[in-house]
């Protein structure tokens, strides 16, 4: 991995959008954009830190956010300025002294790919400052006011310009402090380092790299989201026999019990189940095939852990949850009170909002070896999709 560091500003309030909160929270997909877009820095090869800036009411709440999500390389969240400019600027002021790439990217364009940014690292490597962007298709006309067109303008060799833009860190920071201190505003990164006499490279992006501005961008944003995707489900299941003075541990959280299940590792069977469901949509096995009960290695360890080391294998598989839905069977304790706290450790280590986790508790109304008490069940259902 490159010593390259993101600079990504999302602190602007979305007025355009209308809605009660800033578009970089808005879900698709029940996943804030915020993390649509971090997530494609996660996945860089080239990108080492990620600096986020956001709205200052919110740094802790985005702190929390990256964390539930896993996003790793989020190595600071600071307050953003009165305009976006302001914020980059003190975005670079937080850069690792030794980086020597800085990319910037807008934190609501969540449709990069990691192949992108990595090819706008690169080519800042060798060129100095480097832009995406896509050339114009369409005839461009000036218009004054009232809608009378003033002129025509030739397209040839006009771009739209996208994000990231990547520059080696000394020449963004000389850009931003001279437009600083003259009190210069422009409308991108580029501009800046234009306006110091430094050439900018452009390099082809995508159409579908569009920045979420407007509702009817979110309608398209949903349409891009699901082309190419298949959905894959897969069942789960697991059981345990409850033992005295065993801990009973359940997505995650110690619930207070006289018994607990028995098994080689803490023996979640609320995890085991979503694992053992995950691992079948993806037709990979089952839950033993990868963490084998005679393997020392797992004794008693934290079902947490297992569950993130499946999430790693999901993504390395281009995989991604869109839902978990699972049902303990258990005559006693009562587990309701904790659902929602597993429900949000099994979103954490999915990498996705606890929105798109769904936990049911039943009782087996006293028949069989659940119903007295003897023992525990569990059954997940998980639903990926997998971009093809």
């Amino acid at each position: 991995m490159d010593n390259a560091c993101a600079v990504i500003p999302a602190a602007g309030a979305g007025k355009r959008m209308g809605a009660g909160r800033p578009k970089q929270y808005s879900l698709l997909r029940g996943i804030p954009v915020i993390v649509h877009t971090l997530r494609k820095f996660e996945s860089s090869l080239s990108v080492r830190d990620i600096i986020l800036v956001v709205p200052p009411a919110d740094v802790g709440s985005a702190e929390e956010l990256a964390h539930s999500f896993g996003i790793r390389k989020v190595k600071k969240v600071i307050p953003g300025g009165a305009e976006r400019q302001d914020s980059v600027r003190r975005g670079l002021e937080a850069v690792p002294p030794d980086a020597e790439i800085v990319l910037v990217h807008d934190g609501v364009r969540p449709f990069v790919s990691p192949a992108q940014i990595d090819r706008c690292a690169a080519a800042a490597r060798e060129y100095g400052a480097v832009a995406l962007g896509i050339p114009v298709r369409d005839t461009v006309k000036r218009v004054e006011t009232g809608g009378i067109v003033k002129l025509t303008l030739e397209r040839e060799g006009l771009w739209l310009i996208q994000t990231p833009q990547a520059f080696r860190r000394s020449l963004i920071e000389e850009a931003h402090l001279k437009a600083h201190e003259q009190g210069f505003y422009g409308t991108d990164d580029a501009g800046l380092v234009e306006r110091i006499g430094f050439p900018v490279r452009m390099i082809k992006g995508s159409p579908e790299n569009i920045k979420l501005t407007t509702p009817e961008d979110f309608k398209w944003a949903e349409v891009l989201l699901g082309r190419g995707e298949e959905m894959k489900i897969g069942i789960g299941y697991d059981s345990h026999r409850l033992e005295p003075g065993r801990r009973m541990v359940l997505g995650g959280v110690e619930i207070p019990s006289e018994r607990g299940p028995a098994g080689h590792s803490d023996a979640d069977a609320l995890l085991h189940a979503v694992m053992d469901a995950v691992f079948g949509a993806m037709r990979a096995g089952d839950l033993g095939a990868h963490f084998p009960d005679s393997d020392p290695a797992y004794k008693g360890i934290s079902s947490m852990l297992l569950l993130e080391r499946t999430s790693e294998e999901m993504r390395r598989n281009g995989y991604a949850v869109s839902h978990i839905d699972a049902t303990v069977i258990l005559e006693k304790p009562k587990i309701m009170p904790f659902v929602e706290t597993m429900a949000g450790n099994i979103a954490r280590c999915l990498g996705v909002s606890p929105l798109c986790v769904s936990i049911k508790a039943k009782t087996n109304e006293g028949m069989g070896f659940i119903g007295r008490q003897e023992g525990i069940a569990v059954m997940a259902v998980a639903t990926l999709v997998c971009k093809e």
